[in-house]
């Protein structure tokens, strides 16, 4: 079994998973349309994007829409080549 890669314990989480591959498809998202799309809590999500960012993984801006905060999110090279990795690895497991 020594040509299994162990799987990226940071992607292995079912909502930063979702994240990841949600940001894969698009520019950047504003953390609403994750948290819906997810369908995770305010709570729960601050705490995984702040995992992610900190391993570079995605890059987080806070700004201000009007008076409301806005906070927009984008993978960064790191975070795909990190998922890439990471199909790449579960894909021999499966196969």
């Amino acid at each position: 079994m020594s040509e299994f890669k162990p799987l990226d314990p940071l992607l292995h989480s079912q909502l930063r998973l979702a994240v990841m591959s949600l940001l894969l498809s698009v520019d950047e998202a504003e953390f609403t349309f994750i948290k819906e799309k997810t369908e995770s809590t305010a709570g729960n999500l601050s705490v995984q994007l702040d995992k992610l960012e900190k391993a570079r993984y995605i890059k987080i801006e806070k700004s201000f829409r009007g008076k409301r905060p806005l906070t927009t999110c984008k993978i960064t090279q790191i975070g795909v080549k990190a998922f890439e990795s990471y199909v790449e690895n579960l894909k021999k497991y499966i196969t």
